[in-house]
């Protein structure tokens, strides 16, 4: 009788090189959410003092003039993260990934901490621009790092946890958020704070005397005379080109249907409450984002690697593709209590905020090493503004035809997210391309 093979967990095996390399990805993505929502939560009392002294549009009222300037702040922070991670994953390919992601730490941090010194609204659309170009650079050369980084059976788990840090960033930003308030301290005061990531570039270049372990050499086969970080290599080369496609497809799906389904997720639980003060209402809503972050979005980031080890990369984005165009509706047309509309809040966010742990996943296995920051960061930054367009469109449908049906409606690219999958390559269990 044959016994059976042991196969040791993901964790077994691993040193302290690993660690730290998981470690310092993680702390750089919890840091680059943090500076990215942290403008989310001070916009409005920033530009109130912005603009008091200024007639900036015309004759436009207070809140106009503050939805058009928070409105140009997010296209300018797409647009930033779009040229930074383009930018920074060529050089993450080219010079090496621990060296241009400290960089790219460098830059959100001293141009956030920059944002405290503005005198008018022009400077701080430019500063996110800047601030973006660092946070749209580090996802990609970081996703890159841990998946070089670790072996087989340990890569899918150690991305799920990268991408899964993105909870205690949106987390602490909100807690600053929270602080500020209480203790009556200026929007200044916020963006100062996010100086504090530079330390982590002291400890990167300083105290970090650790190179990535050598898990998977390169076969003999590897063409060593191709240029590193090619975009025309990328775009150019048919194989490449089509899972760059396939990745920013997935990708745009994703972040479309995050802004327009998640985002607005936590106003139904004000609504549910029907006749309510605005500080109930209020309440509602900040707990409902605290239970899809984190009993709902945290529990799906990180279901998805063990999922797709089993399910394969391919089945486990298709679960929760299925999983989140049945959701959404369910969730948003419903008119439910509150306490129901919390769970299916929790329920819906497991599978739209989930996934994304599949592209911290999925997109470095789609690509050769010259190409895996450069490749990475096509599909999750260009998808990004894609997404955008999306939710220009998912705006004008809620002017139309109301919140409900629009959230609705833009879930349906869950679909198209599914007809994607019939032409992506399964990755699971392989090497990495070379």
């Amino acid at each position: 009788m044959e016994t059976p093979e042991i196969r040791p967990r993901w964790y077994e095996g691993l040193t302290a090189a690993h660690w730290i390399i998981l470690a310092i990805a993680s702390a750089g993505w919890i840091f680059d959410v943090y500076e990215g929502q942290l403008f989310t939560i001070l916009f409005t009392p920033m530009f109130q003092e912005l603009t008091r002294h200024q007639q900036v549009i015309g004759s436009a009222d207070s809140k106009q003039i503050i939805d058009w300037l928070s409105n140009a702040g997010f296209a300018a922070f797409l647009f930033g993260g779009a040229a930074g991670g383009l930018f920074f994953g060529v050089m993450g390919d080219r010079y090496g990934r621990l060296r241009v992601m400290a960089v790219t730490i460098l830059v959100y941090s001293l141009f956030s901490a920059l944002t405290a010194f503005a005198k008018a609204p022009w400077q701080v659309l430019a500063l996110r621009f800047l601030v973006a170009m660092g946070t749209g650079g580090e996802w990609a050369v970081a996703a890159a790092l841990v998946a070089e980084t670790f072996p087989i059976r340990s890569r899918a788990v150690a991305g799920g946890i990268f991408h899964g840090s993105s909870v205690a960033g949106a987390s602490l930003a909100s807690i600053t958020g929270l602080i500020l308030a209480k203790l009556h301290l200026s929007w200044r005061t916020g963006f100062l704070i996010g100086l504090l990531p530079a330390l982590l570039v002291l400890w990167i270049r300083l105290g970090v005397r650790v190179a990535p372990p050598e898990t998977e050499p390169a076969p003999e086969t590897a063409d060593e005379h191709q240029p590193s970080g090619s975009l025309r290599e990328l775009f150019g080369h048919p194989v490449w080109r089509k899972r760059a496609l396939i990745g920013l497809g997935l990708a745009t799906v994703g972040l479309a249907t995050y802004w327009g389904n998640f985002a607005s997720g936590h106003t139904l639980a004000a609504r549910a409450l029907g006749d309510a003060s605005d500080e109930q209402r209020q309440s509602a809503s900040s707990l409902a984002y605290l239970l899809m972050n984190v009993s709902g979005g945290l529990v799906g980031l990180l279901a998805f690697a063990p999922l797709s080890n089993r399910l394969g990369r391919r089945g486990a984005f298709a679960l929760y593709h299925v999983g989140a165009a049945v959701m959404v509706p369910w969730t948003y047309l419903g008119g439910y209590g509150y306490a129901t509309t919390l769970v299916l809040l929790s329920v819906m966010a497991f599978f739209v905020l989930g996934m994304h742990a599949g592209y911290a996943i999925y997109f470095p296995e789609l690509f050769p090493t010259r190409l895996r920051a450069t490749g990475s960061s096509a599909c999750f930054n260009l998808g990004r503004v894609l997404g955008a367009v999306a939710l220009l469109v998912r705006g004008g449908l809620g002017r139309w035809l109301g919140m409900p049906m629009a959230a609705t409606a833009i879930s349906s690219l869950f679909w198209v997210g599914l007809i994607l999958l019939y032409f992506a390559p399964e990755t699971r269990g392989q090497k990495l391309p070379e």
